[in-house]
């Protein structure tokens, strides 16, 4: 592998959907601390708005649910929770990923041994 040409490691943002899945599933959690926690993820540069678009779609498809809560610190703040119907579609969506990174394993192996073998 050619040592320091990939620096960061990002996912494409058509991973954000599945990222918050995973982010909230533990535990109820509001946007901010969601976009904090993108960056350590690999999803580099997810802008606020797009977020929060995000997390209201994934209510509206009943993955999420939402509520107020108010904050000794400021203004209140929105927190989301993963739904029965959220913790579904994650497990559809790790059972996908396992599958694309066999295949990228398969991927790899081959081109290592194409590689190897110049």
């Amino acid at each position: 592998m050619m040592e320091g040409r990939f620096t960061e490691r990002k996912l494409p943002r058509s991973y954000l959907r599945t990222t918050l899945l995973v982010l909230v599933a533990p535990g109820p959690s509001h946007g901010y601390e969601l976009l904090e926690q993108l960056p350590g993820l690999g999803l580099i540069a997810i802008d606020t708005g797009g977020l929060y678009r995000m997390l209201r779609s994934m209510e509206q498809q009943g993955s999420l649910e939402s509520w107020w809560e108010i904050s000794s610190s400021g203004p209140p703040r929105r927190t989301y929770a993963l739904t029965p119907e959220g913790r579904a579609a994650l497990a559809v969506e790790v059972a996908e990923i396992e599958s694309t990174v066999g295949l990228l394993g398969e991927l790899v192996d081959r081109a290592t041994r194409v590689l190897g073998s110049s």
